[in-house]
């Protein structure tokens, strides 16, 4: 007896989008202390902490793992929808850069994982990548 794969399930619009606000905390709070101190010396040594973090966090852990710190709370994976594994580093860099275009149309790209029916962004079309349970 055989039996058919199930079909993948995706991760909701609610889980993705808490992902990615988790992912921008610790960023943002950098951003916003170096701002505080008015040095712009010490502004912009901060601007590239956060910058750093970002990478490691989003490009190489949700890269090269598929769970950023935010997917990771949420038990939440970001893969290849051909292969089912994690799309590597720079790939995860060029999904973030297509993630302009998200917003590009009044932001409805962002909006798009609400109805369709694998649950993705622009980015996520184009990169090719969906994010599932993980």
């Amino acid at each position: 007896m055989t039996y058919a794969p199930s079909p993948p399930i995706f991760a909701n619009w609610g889980q993705r989008a808490g992902g990615y606000l988790i992912d921008a905390v610790p960023p943002a709070v950098v951003v916003f202390i170096g701002a505080a101190t008015r040095s712009v010396g010490l502004m912009l040594l901060l601007d590239l902490v956060a910058l750093a973090i970002t990478g490691y966090n989003r490009w190489y852990l949700g890269g090269t793992t598929g769970q950023s710190w935010g997917k990771k709370a949420l038990g939440l994976k970001l893969v290849s929808e051909s292969t089912g594994a994690p799309i590597g580093a720079g790939m995860a860099f060029a999904r973030d850069i297509c993630h302009l275009l998200d917003s590009l149309a009044c932001y409805i790209g962002w909006l798009f994982p609400l109805w369709d029916a694998k649950r993705q962004t622009f980015a996520d079309k184009i990169i090719r990548t969906i994010v599932i349970p993980a």
